[in-house]
């Protein structure tokens, strides 16, 4: 299976999650791919949709390995990938270096995202964490980590396409998964995606724009 692009992904996904439109459930994306997945589902649900920032731990000198992962919150959680940094050889100050770097744009983002925006509350909700798929699984956990610190009543995470590895690895940290398309293996999630752009901030705070226009219509 391949997607046309996010946006068709993220209708089917819709589709897959129909049952939650008449619970009180709020939907979360991990920015900034996991925002054009989500809208739809905002949609279908007539749920809101909120973010949730996260940032992976590139390997220095090999950005797209993850050796881990930050999310923010009071206290920003932090997720180490053991197995990338044993055969890596990062030592700790290299670790936390990434990991500040990182938590700058944490904040960054959080400022231009959620400026102007009331909070969307999440205690005691049902949460759907959504993203554009799940390589190794290390950001996600560490948003789903992060999330739980929040206090909903129940994490199901949705995503179109991810390997079956990372899945069998984040089971035990929600209490639901809706997945599309589970690999054996899987590379760049761009491979399962015929038109997967570079989406910008302007494209994350269009879609909240959005999102709240349409819950306002409903």
């Amino acid at each position: 299976m391949s997607f046309t692009n996010r946006k068709e992904a993220g209708e089917q996904l819709a589709n897959a999650l129909e049952r939650f439109r008449k619970t009180d459930a709020v939907v979360i994306a991990l920015p900034r791919g996991g925002v054009e997945v989500a809208l739809p589902i905002c949609r279908r649900l007539r749920a809101p949709l909120t973010l949730l920032l996260v940032r992976k731990l590139g390997l220095p000198g090999q950005p797209e390995l993850a050796m881990g992962a930050i999310v923010d919150g009071e206290m920003p959680v932090t997720v180490r990938n053991e197995d990338v940094i044993g055969f890596s050889g990062v030592d700790q100050a290299d670790f936390d270096a990434v990991a500040a770097r990182e938590l700058a744009e944490i904040h960054r983002r959080n400022r231009l995202y959620f400026s102007g925006r009331d909070p969307v509350a999440i205690e005691g909700r049902v949460a759907i964490v959504v993203d554009d798929g799940i390589a190794t699984g290390a950001t996600v956990r560490a948003a789903i980590k992060g999330l739980k610190a929040r206090k909903p009543a129940k994490i199901v995470l949705a995503v179109p396409v991810a390997s079956e590895e990372a899945l069998d690895m984040l089971r035990q940290d929600v209490d639901e998964v809706v997945v599309l398309e589970g690999l054996s293996s899987l590379g760049a999630i761009g491979f399962s995606y015929r038109d997967f752009p570079q989406l910008t901030d302007a494209d994350v705070i269009a879609a909240l724009n959005e999102a709240e226009t349409a819950r306002k219509r409903a």
